[in-house]
Parts: C-alpha cells; sequence; structure tokens
C-alpha cells in the first residue's frame, strides 16, 4: 500500500494515484492525480503547480485534491528538475522549460479519455502563478487560468523585492556575480544551491520571511524534497529569468483568467500589475481580505474555493 506523504491529510472522496507525462524537451514529470469517486463522462481538468521551489506534496496537492473533491479531475505536478520529476542537474529553474512544464500537462490531460479537452484549465500558485499565465498567453488550449498569491519571477530576479534594484547598474553586478558563480561551477562541476528558506529564523528578518518560514520550516508544510524547506534552487537559475522575462504576452490572453491575492501579501503588487495587463470582459482580480502571502498556501477558511469551483464551472463548462 502506498504511503501517503504529503502534508496535507489524505481525502477519501477522492480517488488518487501517480501518473507521469514527459514535456517537449523529453523530461518526465511526475504528478499526483486526484479524481472524484463518484464520476460520469467526460470531466473538465485542471493542471496545478506551485510555489515556486515547492513539490505536489504540499499547497498544490491541497488545491488539487480539494477541486477533485468539488468534481474535477486534476493533477498536481512537481516541474522539471524538482521533487519526484526527472531532469538533470537536478534544481534549476527556467522560464521557458517551467512554462513547458504546465503546456505538458495539458498535451497529457487532452489525450486521456476520462477528459474533455475542450474543458482543461490551469491552476498556478506563487511562482507558478506567473507561469500559468505566461503558458495561458501561448497555449490556447488553456480555457481557464487560476493564479494564487503570484509572484513574477523574472520581475523580482532582474529587480529586486518591490522594484528596489531596478536600475541598470545593480543588474550589472547581480549578473556580474552569478557569471564568477558559473565559472566556479564548471570548475567544481557542482551547481551551488542558493539556500532554500533561511533557518535558523534571524531575529531581524522581513515579516513576510518568517512566513515563509512558518509554512515551510514547520510541520505545517516542511517536506523532504521540498526546495524552499532545503537548500533551493541552483543559483544561476536567476540568470535566465533576468535576460528572458516572462509574461511579455499577456495583454493577449483571450482565454478566462482569475488572479487571486491576499490584500496584506508582500507580494500583492505582482498581481495587480499583472492584472492591470488583461483585456476582455472574463478577467477579474480577487483581494483576500487581511490574508498575507502564505495563507493562499493551506488556509482552507481565506483561500476561495467557492469562487474557484465557480469560476471553472463557468469556463470549463
Amino acid at each position: 500500500m502506498e504511503q501517503w506523504d504529503k502534508v496535507f491529510k489524505k481525502s477519501e472522496k477522492v480517488n488518487h494515484s501517480k501518473i507521469t507525462f514527459h514535456n517537449r524537451y523529453g523530461i518526465e514529470l511526475v504528478a499526483d492525480l486526484y479524481e472524484p469517486k463518484e464520476k460520469n463522462g467526460k470531466l473538465s481538468a485542471i493542471a496545478v503547480c506551485g510555489p515556486f521551489g515547492a513539490v505536489k506534496e504540499q499547497a498544490s496537492g491541497l488545491y488539487a485534491q480539494i477541486l477533485a473533491e468539488r468534481g474535477f479531475l486534476t493533477i498536481a505536478f512537481d516541474p522539471s528538475f524538482t521533487g519526484e520529476s526527472k531532469g538533470e542537474p537536478r534544481y534549476v529553474a527556467s522560464p521557458d522549460i517551467n512554462t513547458e512544464d504546465f503546456c505538458a500537462a495539458v498535451d497529457y490531460l487532452s489525450c486521456r479519455e476520462d477528459v474533455n479537452p475542450e474543458a482543461i484549465g490551469i491552476l498556478g500558485i506563487c511562482g507558478w502563478g506567473g507561469m500559468a499565465l505566461n503558458a495561458a498567453a501561448m497555449d490556447t488550449r488553456i480555457k481557464a487560468t487560476v493564479t494564487s498569491t503570484m509572484y513574477n519571477m523574472s520581475r523580482v530576479n532582474a529587480n529586486g523585492y518591490f522594484d528596489s534594484q531596478d536600475n541598470e547598474t545593480a543588474r550589472y553586478e547581480l549578473k556580474k556575480a552569478l557569471n564568477a558563480q558559473r565559472t566556479l561551477d564548471y570548475k567544481n562541476q557542482t551547481y551551488q544551491l542558493a539556500g532554500g528558506v533561511v533557518d535558523p529564523l534571524p531575529e531581524d528578518a522581513a515579516w513576510f520571511v518568517k512566513d515563509y518560514y512558518a509554512y515551510y520550516k514547520t510541520e505545517r508544510g516542511y517536506h523532504k524534497r521540498s526546495l524552499n524547506s532545503n537548500g533551493g534552487w541552483n543559483t544561476t537559475s536567476a540568470l535566465s529569468f533576468i535576460n528572458m522575462p516572462i509574461l511579455c504576452y499577456s495583454s493577449e490572453i483571450r482565454s478566462a483568467v482569475l488572479m487571486i491575492h491576499g490584500e496584506k501579501a508582500h507580494s500583492c503588487y505582482f498581481s495587480k500589475d499583472e492584472f492591470a495587463k488583461l483585456k476582455g470582459e472574463n478577467k477579474e482580480l480577487l483581494l483576500i481580505p487581511d490574508a498575507v502571502h502564505t495563507d493562499l498556501y493551506d488556509q482552507i477558511d481565506k483561500i476561495p474555493f467557492d469562487k474557484i469551483e465557480e469560476f471553472f464551472r463557468k469556463y470549463l463548462a
């Protein structure tokens, strides 16, 4: 019998199994499949991923399981190079490949006999909210996209938090340091990790770092395969995000988009600014009062699942 290795409780209302699929770079991705125990005909399906540096046993799995309880077939997948998914070297993030991971999930769902290929949506949390929007700008098979507590990873890597390093000199010094690390990595035949959530937590840590610690470094969200819970991403992953920004064509997304963010989240500006670029009557921004960034990882009383279900039912009909 398979051991339950998620940070949330197993639901008795859905069937759970492991599946694999591959992206167009040939990388095999591993996902948890959640499906309603009572199902008839072809179902609407949703692929879920995130937060950035998390694994499918954390927030994405929770979202997928709850949406399966509500009648959707869902998968929560590990991105390339992380978790149980394949890809070498390990712990690499890529604006292209990670956007592709969502599209590969759509490939897989489109070919399942129990899925309606005209009713596929995606849901991205934190940094994978930005990847989800990026995928929606490219993949016309995606009929509806939800982002939760979204990060624009290109923006934060290139400009720093709150755009505090948004100038050529700061970016040049950052690129100098990252390229020096590339040389060291090649010389050492290994890849330096940037470090996950800081531990032990300094007394003067920013309040949002304390929020991350409360999730990733405690029983609430710790997982042995989670990058944020442990050693973090490869340091040099930041280079491609600086040079090849995501969301260049988000204003051209024609399919439905629901963006959800905590009103008190340090990251709320990402969703507000990206939403301002979207066009059409099928776009919505929902701000959750009194919620911070990590509240939307696992706090069921703050994650608006009724609204998410309503949105997907409307646009995946």
